[in-house]
């Protein structure tokens, strides 16, 4: 009798370490040049219902911070200071490596944020390369080219340095339909336009995309929103099409 029971706790016990040992987590080790940070609360925040919810905080002390916690799922979360949004991470299972300093604003050490960095920072080589065909105006302007040419020239590598990064992106999205980069990503995008619109490469991502991507709470608000914009659009077309056809 007393051999089986402690056979039982034995088995017990043993289950309680696997379980431990599996329960997923993440450790995120922070470092930062900027001195004026020392002192400063840093927090982790997702968007869940419409509301910035904290994850978890830390100080930053000489330079350094730590935050660990058990990981449910996998999550797109924002690094704060205060009310201020510093920069994206996924909170995810493993060991994150987060670098801040005046030039740099990094997370690594983890599959998704390494593929989340290294999709920002090409995009970001993409954009400035677009940017800079704007200085490559003035410097012909200042060289005598004709404006026509000048207007003709450019506006064709900024279609198609413009269409490059575009498809860059929805490649991206389309790639991770599945994990928590292709919503995050989506939403990224349709922030830089001036308010919710169903845009020609947001219809192909759409069209292609796995329920489970269309029924992210975002994407859903987001389209919906859209939806409901470009049928005003278009009654408001239909107006004053309608009001052209009277005056005639």
């Amino acid at each position: 009798m007393l051999k089986t029971s402690l056979n039982s706790i034995l088995l017990l016990m043993m289950g309680l370490v696997c379980l431990t040992s599996c329960t997923k987590g993440y450790r995120i080790e922070g470092k930062s040049s900027i001195t004026s940070l020392d002192g400063k609360m840093l927090y982790l925040k997702a968007l869940q219902d419409g509301d910035w919810i904290v994850v978890d905080s830390a100080e930053m002390v000489h330079g350094l911070f730590k935050m660990k916690g058990t990981v449910d799922s996998v999550r797109m979360v924002t690094l704060y200071m205060n009310e201020e949004g510093l920069m994206p991470l996924v909170l995810e299972d493993g060991k994150i490596k987060v670098t801040i300093s005046n030039t740099q604003l990094r997370a690594k050490g983890t599959p998704l944020n390494d593929q989340l960095y290294n999709f920002i920072d090409k995009r970001n080589d993409m954009e400035r390369a677009i940017n800079e065909v704007e200085r490559k105006e003035a410097r012909m302007v200042l060289d005598g080219v004709r404006l026509d040419d000048i207007h003709d020239q450019l506006q064709h590598e900024v279609d198609s340095m413009t269409q490059a990064m575009n498809t860059y992106v929805k490649d991206f999205i389309t790639t991770n339909y599945e994990n928590a980069l292709g919503a995050s990503i989506f939403m990224m995008m349709c922030s830089t336009l001036p308010y919710p619109v169903m845009t020609p490469t947001i219809e192909e991502i759409l069209k292609e995309a796995p329920s489970t991507f269309k029924q992210n709470s975002l994407v859903k608000d987001y389209v919906a929103k859209a939806k409901e914009n470009m049928k005003l659009i278009e009654e408001n077309k239909r107006l004053q099409e309608n009001m052209a056809t009277a005056q005639r």
